[in-house]
């Protein structure tokens, strides 16, 4: 089968399945198959995809049929321009996870950060590409997911400025920090069963909700906040889009100063940051 084929009978597939923007995940699934570049598809309409290569293309098919993300299938996503490892292990990356990132780098760069509960390591590993001469250390409760933060901080080339500690929240945080972010599990309990099957199938359930009211992180992260933040240090966490006045409140009755709620691209709000007193 030619290259044009193989796309149209892989769109087809998943359109018929109904997986949103079936065009564009024939694309990466085949590119991936073939370990060439998507934009070099629409050059090689012609070109003959063997035998071996149309049987992955096929089972990576199946695969996305049963609603597994195509981030998933590969093994990896794009985020803020580098590239991550993600498995089974680890919260896919979300895009709206990048408007933590854009707040972040508002500020002035601190020497010191901390990223609680870092899953793939998203967070402190892309504030370390972006300040050179930050540290950071990332805690998370699962080693294997410690095990790719490590994996995507050697692959994005600040492993030497990384450490990673199994811990829960700040239980095996010792010092202080300039920065603290978080992108906590926060949701509901309630909601989980409303989440879509590439969600609720495919992340872990302990990325995803603490339980509950969904709230339950941030009460522990407002709690010692103010126990590994420097005077006037800053933090940011990520929250659902509902949460932004409850977890405004908590921060502001933890003492935490200049509390603010920030939208995603969308205008839902996303982000919650606040400092630690100057004096």
């Amino acid at each position: 089968m030619i290259l044009a084929d193989a796309l149209a009978m892989g769109t087809t597939r998943l359109r018929q399945a109904g997986i949103d923007g079936a065009a564009r995940d024939a694309q990466l699934l085949l590119a991936e198959v073939l370990r060439v570049a998507v934009m070099r598809l629409a050059l090689e309409r012609d070109m003959v995809v063997p035998p071996a290569d149309m049987l992955a293309y096929e089972e990576m098919l199946d695969r996305r049929i049963s609603r597994e993300p195509v981030s998933k299938i590969i093994g990896r996503r794009m985020f803020w321009g580098r590239e991550f490892t993600v498995t089974r292990d680890v919260l896919d990356p979300r895009p709206e996870t990048e408007t933590l990132i854009a707040e972040a780098l508002t500020g002035a760069p601190p020497s010191r950060i901390l990223d609680l509960g870092t899953g793939s390591g998203i967070l402190a590993v892309t504030l370390l590409a972006e300040w050179r001469d930050a540290f950071a250390v990332a805690t998370d409760l699962s080693e294997p997911a410690l095990k790719i933060a490590a994996r995507n901080a050697t692959l994005n080339g600040v492993d030497n400025r990384l450490t990673l500690i199994t811990s829960d929240w700040f239980s095996q945080v010792q010092g202080r920090f300039d920065l603290i972010v978080s992108n906590p599990p926060y949701i509901g309990a309630a909601e989980m069963p409303s989440l879509a099957p590439e969600v609720l199938g495919f992340d872990p359930q302990m990325a995803l909700t603490p339980g509950g009211d969904g709230l339950s992180p941030y009460r522990d992260i407002a709690a010692k906040a103010l126990d590994h933040l420097d005077p006037g240090g800053r933090i940011l966490v990520e929250i659902g889009y509902r949460q932004g006045q409850a977890v405004c409140d908590i921060f502001t009755g933890a003492g935490l100063e200049q509390v603010r709620c920030h939208p995603d691209m969308d205008g839902r709000d996303r982000v919650v940051s606040a400092r630690a007193t100057l004096s």
